[in-house]
């Protein structure tokens, strides 16, 4: 089938009470790990396309892998960018395919934020393409990016943002944090509930790495409709590939790293689309 729109698959999460995987792809193998995964589930994904993927050359390849593979898909899927701050990167984002834009705002100052995620939406809109904004910077590393600070999304921020902002979900920082977590996460649910009575879009949680499931289930109870997953995908395909290393086969290495991730995404859909 052709590639879906961010908004197209949220609206079936929005029916169901459950969220959608978000896998960054990080090479050309990733991908076909997560679609079998996906179609072994029969659920829609969002194969994410980040800045680190870009910075290593990822556009010139990338967008046709996912295209073909949407192409012999039975499930729908999502071709998503991740945490864009510049609007340049974006059009050029539209221009390849993309079905979904990410920009990300939210360690701009709030008026610089909703005046850029207001042009993104514009640009997007105009050729059917799904936007997903951030308020609340969220910590950790992404793609090489640090940032230091968690900064709890403000709700009269929310308020103001989605008055002006057509954005089609929106990514909150509830406590969550990018990469692999320390300890336990102390998510702030009752702002996340606060944020989904205000009229908030779907909700989108970052950071989905290492989160316990009682915790995923309660977000998706409370809103979530979107859920990143990198770091444990990238751990996944490297351990399936360090567990083979010792056979000098390169194949048996590609093997190994594939069944890996596969039993990773299942794991992750199952978990998001509240499967026993």
């Amino acid at each position: 089938m052709s590639l879906a729109t961010l908004k197209e698959v949220l609206e079936i999460a929005e029916r169901t009470n459950t969220a959608i995987p978000g896998f960054n792809i990080d090479n050309i193998e990733i991908p076909e790990a997560i679609m079998e995964a996906a179609e072994v589930e029969n659920c829609p994904v969002i194969l994410t396309i980040g800045q680190g993927a870009i910075n290593a050359g990822g556009l010139r390849h990338l967008p046709d892998v996912v295209r073909r593979i949407a192409e012999s898909s039975s499930v729908p899927v999502v071709m998503h960018l991740d945490h864009s701050e510049s609007y340049e990167q974006v059009i050029a984002c539209l221009r390849a395919g993309f079905t979904s834009v990410m920009y990300d705002g939210s360690h701009f100052p709030f008026e610089e934020n909703v005046r850029e995620s207001q042009a993104v939406v514009r640009a997007a809109h105009a050729v059917g393409v799904s936007v997903e904004c951030e308020l609340g910077a969220i910590s950790g590393v992404e793609d090489g990016i640090s940032h230091s600070n968690t900064n709890l999304v403000d709700l009269d921020e929310v308020k103001r943002f989605i008055a002006v902002v057509d954005c089609d979900a929106l990514a909150v920082g509830i406590g969550n944090a990018h990469g692999i977590y320390k300890g336990t996460p102390n998510l702030d649910f009752g702002r996340l509930e606060a944020c989904r009575k205000l009229g908030a879009p779907p909700l989108v949680l970052h950071g989905g790495s290492g989160i316990p499931e009682e915790m995923i289930k309660k977000a998706i109870s409370l809103g979530i409709r979107k859920i990143n997953v990198a770091t444990e995908v990238r751990l996944a395909f490297m351990e399936g590939l360090e567990s083979a290393v010792g056979s000098r086969d390169i194949y048996k290495m590609y093997q190994a790293a594939k069944a890996g991730t596969i039993e990773l995404a299942r794991t992750k859909i199952r978990m998001f689309q509240n499967k026993e």
